[in-house]
């Protein structure tokens, strides 16, 4: 593992870090999350795996209505809140 000083003005596809409003459209509902990586870190961004699992979570994968799901470890909760939408209990 290497640590690699990360610098506002790099260009290393990091642009989601400076976005204060992440925008996204699951389950017929807009969902917004703010988010805030430098006061919170990392776990503040809306990262892409949580987009692809919602997506597939979304396209009827997994049934969720009447099951009970619970999310760890996602960052912003995007998939959670997603799997609540769908009809997963939390």
């Amino acid at each position: 593992m290497a640590l690699v000083p990360y610098e506002e003005t790099t260009e290393l596809g990091l642009q989601k870090f400076h976005k204060p409003l992440a925008t996204f459209s699951f389950a017929n509902h807009t969902i917004q999350i703010r988010q805030d990586w430098r006061h919170l870190g990392v776990a503040a961004v809306v990262w892409d795996a949580a987009i692809v699992l919602s997506t597939y979570l979304e396209m009827g994968a997994v049934e969720l209505r009447g099951r009970s799901a619970v999310e760890l470890g996602a960052g912003t909760g995007l998939v959670g809140i997603v799997a609540a939408l769908l009809g997963g209990g939390i």
